[in-house]
């Protein structure tokens, strides 16, 4: 039996930011001739993931590790350097602004600040309806008001409060709002990026019940970005752990947190705080964080692991897969030199 094709597909994806810098910063001598010198954040390096239709991939890592890069790239708000984004079974990372416009509709995307992703001068009603009108030219006004009154009740916000501004509500108001509006289009993949982050604990989980509830409902897909690992158990069917822009281990959740596998994957997993535990056993990272300017020629976390070796220094390593079906970059599981 053939597998089924992914909803997303993300190929060898590279995205490097030139630095801004003045002229004569750039003059190097090279051989006796004065040139100038090109330097660029390496940002996304070949990563490659794969989303089922109905899964939640939680993209995880610490700041700066390319996690919102990678959203944007795969949104459209930015283009990759090199690599291939397919949907669906077509590629859209070449298309051109005007032609992504009708995968919106199928591809929505919920940002990390409440505050800053809806427009001020807009009435609550005014941004809902906009998307609706847009993708729908067909409804009359009446369906587009019933159809965003009937999106504002489903996410817990009162449609008698659709002429107010969004300065006049809370932060996980406004985050409810944020998602009524993807909502409003029928997506069937949505991207999240760090949509819980700009909240208070309290709210943070009724805003996680939510999109569990959209996800049960209405068949949604997700790619999830966070840093917070608790959520990612609670919320994610498979992890990816993105370092320095490359994914050292891609596992499914229960996998992953039963049996880590990849050592930065292990550092992050025991700085989770557990109440069970009376002496935490953390594992301290030491060593100096690469520099995605020029990023090591071995293992990116190289500098970081205690388990690293001659051969982690020069070459890079690969994922690997694990008879648990985990996808494992590092020459130490794969020699099998790491306990457990």
């Amino acid at each position: 039996m053939s597998t089924p094709q992914p909803l997303l597909e993300i190929r060898n994806l590279e995205k490097r930011f030139e630095l801004d810098r003045g002229f004569l910063e750039t003059l190097k001598f090279k051989r006796g001739k004065l040139v100038q010198e090109k330097r660029e954040v390496h940002a996304v390096n070949n990563i490659s993931l794969e989303v089922a239709s109905g899964e939640a991939l939680c993209v995880v890592g610490e700041s700066g590790c390319g996690k919102s890069t990678v959203a944007r790239l795969i949104a459209g708000l930015l283009t990759p350097s090199a690599g291939e984004i397919h949907y669906a079974g077509e590629r859209i990372d070449d298309r051109s602004r005007r032609a992504l416009m009708p995968l919106r509709k199928k591809m929505q995307m919920i940002f990390q600040n409440p505050y800053a992703s809806l427009n001020p001068r807009m009435t609550i009603q005014q941004a809902l309806e906009e998307p609706v009108r847009y993708h729908n030219p067909a409804l009359s006004k009446g369906e587009v008001r019933d159809k965003v009154a009937d999106v504002m009740r489903a996410v817990g916000v009162d449609p008698s409060w659709a002429g107010r501004y969004p300065h006049e509500f809370s932060g996980g108001q406004r985050q409810r709002i944020a998602i009524a509006r993807a909502l409003t289009v029928d997506p069937e993949f949505i991207i999240a990026d760090e949509p819980i982050s700009a909240l208070d604990v309290s709210i943070q989980a009724q805003v996680l019940n939510l999109m569990l509830e959209a996800k049960d409902e209405r068949g949604l897909t997700y790619l999830f970005i966070t840093h917070d690992l608790s959520v990612v158990q609670h919320f994610g069917t498979k992890v990816a752990v993105l370092y320095l822009g490359s994914v050292c281990e891609l596992s499914d959740t229960a996998t992953l947190f039963e049996n880590p596998k990849h050592p930065y994957t292990r550092a992050l997993l025991s700085a989770v705080p557990q109440l069970k535990d009376d002496h935490p056993n953390h594992i301290r990272l030491r060593g100096e964080i690469p520099t995605p300017i020029n990023l090591p020629q071995g293992c990116p976390f190289e500098s970081r692991c205690a388990h690293a070796n001659s051969r982690c220094q020069n070459e890079q390593p690969r994922p690997q897969l694990q008879p648990d079906g985990a996808l494992v970059a590092c020459h130490g599981v794969e020699e099998g030199r790491l306990d457990g």
